[in-house]
């Protein structure tokens, strides 16, 4: 069987599929699952066109990390045919661990466990299953590999992961803030010292890349709509585990009823393989159709906050500099019991306060060193002439408070 494929991506055009190991991982039941993991996850109902996949982004991050290699190749950094399908097969399985609805629901399904945990325990499953010939490629993911730049880009501030949901996510939200050049970025890249660096002829492409995802970030994933949207979506989701541990009858896929029932929790999800069993059968149709049949329930909380999410009839959210005030929060609260007949535990299902912070670069943390034509080497900040730059670094750091629109009608 030939299994040298090519994938037609929207965004970057014909994909090829560099080997028969690449084609057999991404046929495997534990990456088709991604086909149905939206990257967005409630980015759709501000931006309809927002609904691709964990599956598309992570064919185009392994297609932009063949042309970082091949550009490094070109400048003459030796890099082996085994490291380069390693690199490829990191990069491809790096966010294999995505639950439904992707950075929405983390920690909520199963407590206190990541997405990167259970890549990592999933790729270890996935080498098992392949007789160890994903190893080098887990200690790359891993950084436990002599030759740090590998890592660096699957996972740093200049990865082809970032580079390519910015890309990625701007085409399909239309958002053209978001676009970045990454094939100028990607041409600028090089090594030194097994370090990733970018040349300084580079400097302007990445200063672009910077600015881009902090634009990407407020207008998009931390949009007050989306913000709503989501804090819906968790607080459905956190009713229908109570009614369902009280022993109420509640539609769900088998998959969704093993982590409606019980807690799940990092210690537990480890000792007990079942967990990652049912986590590997769960993707955005479970959650889904739960909602959607939900919508309906008998129970007030569960019907109201499902129905609305089904008809896009979002709370609204105020974002603001301060946090809100005890007694103003107390007032949405009064308000809200009063619209909906609500008791007093009840409340906390339909007002929330959130405090949302982002940065678009730390310069603690494995950095983004520009190559100077002397040789030294900078951080983007220090070698950058753009004055805003250095703001960019900073936490920026904002307060929601979300509550139903109708109470104030």
């Amino acid at each position: 069987m030939n299994k040298k494929k090519i994938i037609n991506d929207p965004v970057y055009g014909f994909v090829t599929i560099p080997s028969a190991f690449i084609y057999d991982l991404i046929q495997h039941p534990f990456f088709q699952r991604l086909r149905y993991i939206k990257q967005g996850s409630m980015s759709h109902l501000v931006y309809p066109g927002a609904l691709h996949t964990r599956f598309q982004h992570a064919i185009g991050a392994m297609h932009l990390m063949s042309l970082a290699i091949s550009t490094l190749r070109n400048k003459d950094v030796e890099i082996s045919e085994e490291e380069e399908e390693a690199a490829l097969a990191a990069i491809l399985l790096h966010d294999i661990g995505h639950g439904p609805f992707s950075h929405s629901l983390e920690q909520t399904i199963i407590e206190g466990v990541s997405h990167e945990m259970i890549s990592s325990v999933l790729m270890q499953r996935l080498n098992e299953a392949f007789h160890g010939k994903l190893d080098l490629a887990i200690c790359i993911f891993n950084n436990k590999y002599n030759r740090p730049f590998l890592h660096q880009l699957v996972s740093s501030q200049l990865d082809t992961d970032r580079m390519d949901y910015l890309n990625r996510d701007s085409f399909f939200t239309g958002v053209s803030e978001g676009v970045i050049s990454f094939d100028r970025i990607i041409k600028m890249l090089y090594v030194v010292d097994e370090q990733l660096v970018i040349e300084q002829k580079g400097i302007y492409s990445v200063e672009n890349f910077l600015i881009a995802r902090r634009l990407m970030y407020w207008q998009v994933y931390l949009h007050k709509t989306v913000v709503a949207a989501e804090q819906m979506l968790l607080q459905a989701l956190r009713r229908a585990k109570v009614l369902a541990q009280e022993g109420v009858g509640l539609f769900a896929s088998p998959a969704l009823v093993h982590f409606l029932h019980q807690r799940i929790t990092k210690d537990n999800f480890l000792s007990d393989h079942s967990h990652l069993s049912w986590f590997t059968r769960l993707d955005d149709t479970d959650i889904m159709s739960a909602i959607k049949a939900w919508s309906t329930h008998e129970d007030k909380i569960l019907r109201i906050l499902c129905s609305k999410l089904m008809n896009r009839e979002l709370f609204r959210t105020e974002m603001r500099s301060g946090a809100v005030t005890a007694t103003e929060f107390q007032e949405l609260q009064k308000r809200t019991q009063a619209t909906f007949e609500l008791q007093d535990h009840e409340v906390d299902y339909f007002v929330y306060a959130q405090t949302i912070q982002n940065s678009a670069y730390d310069p603690t943390q494995n950095n983004i060193n520009v190559l100077a034509k002397d040789g030294t080497l900078l951080d983007i900040t220090a070698a950058s002439d753009l004055s805003n730059l250095d703001a960019l670094s900073k936490i920026v750091v904002k307060h929601a408070v979300i509550y139903p629109k109708e109470i104030f009608n």
